[in-house]
């Protein structure tokens, strides 16, 4: 499902945490999904250490060679954690001392700090809340929801053996920003998510990546579908892999395997019968 230039697995990474929107009990996981697409070689965390709800962090940082970062929030209700933390992500930007980021965070502030990483050329990939607004995800190249990294937060496959099974749906869920002390009173913090139905986006992927033979790649597939949404993963309808998902679509597409050079390639095509309506 990766971009051609994300396959290089000697990429430097840097990641960039908003202390005051993360939750230490998933840092193992973004890091595993940070590793996917580099070495993550700069690792730092922006909040106020002085303040009572930081305190859940220390050992998270020891384990994982976390740099704590201080700001003090001069104001209540000033974004001092942002703006540090783009400030920094700036310097390392123009020192070119990465190829990518990874920015942790639910926070609207960080679209445009997205945004510009990519008019650079760097790869910038999210991780945040599914109410993380839409302007955001859809500025890095790939966003991460830290609900498909914690288990309770999976929607359980359904269905039995010769049905499809019908992804469960996400829920929309009202937004909030677990921030303590900010007194901000902005709505664009974060949108409602909507539910959707992965097969539009799934035949939408399709149609771009077939071959004159009527057959897609999966890769490609699923670098199309980071292009028409980049918070779009199979873990979300209770699929970890992206074939898996086709699959359950059995009446609608149908799979082949290809041996190549030691590896094994999967292709799809959609069936005659479905394809013709």
């Amino acid at each position: 499902m990766n971009e051609p230039f994300l396959d290089e697995k000697r990429k430097k990474i840097a990641l960039l945490i908003d202390g005051d929107n993360a939750q230490p009990a998933l840092i193992d996981k973004i890091m595993a999904e940070a590793g996917k697409y580099g070495l993550v070689t700069i690792r730092r965390i922006y909040g106020d250490w002085t303040t009572v709800n930081m305190s859940g962090w220390k050992h998270t940082l020891h384990d994982n060679a976390i740099q704590p970062i201080q700001q003090f929030r001069y104001t209540v209700g000033k974004n001092a954690t942002d703006s540090a933390m783009i400030i920094d992500a700036m310097d390392i930007l123009y020192n070119h001392l990465v190829d990518g980021f990874c920015i942790v965070s639910s926070d609207s502030d960080y679209t445009r700090l997205a945004t510009r990483i990519r008019e650079m050329g760097f790869f910038v990939m999210g991780v945040g809340k599914r109410t993380t607004p839409k302007a955001f995800v859809n500025g890095c190249h790939l966003f991460i929801y830290t609900e498909n990294l914690s288990p309770k937060g999976r929607p359980e496959r359904g269905g039995g053996h010769g049905r499809r099974k019908e992804p469960r749906k996400t829920e929309a869920r009202e937004p909030r920003e677990d921030r303590e002390d900010r007194g901000d009173e902005r709505e664009d913090k974060a949108e409602t998510p909507r539910k959707y139905d992965p097969l539009p986006l799934l035949k939408a992927a399709f149609d771009m990546a077939m071959g004159e033979d009527g057959w897609a790649e999966l890769g490609m597939i699923g670098g199309y579908l980071r292009q028409l949404d980049p918070g779009f993963d199979s873990r979300t309808f209770g699929f970890r892999q992206l074939s898996q998902l086709i699959r359950s679509y059995s009446d609608l597409f149908e799979t082949r395997y290809q041996e190549l050079e030691g590896r094994t390639d999967v292709f799809v095509r959609m069936k005659e019968e479905r394809a013709e309506t």
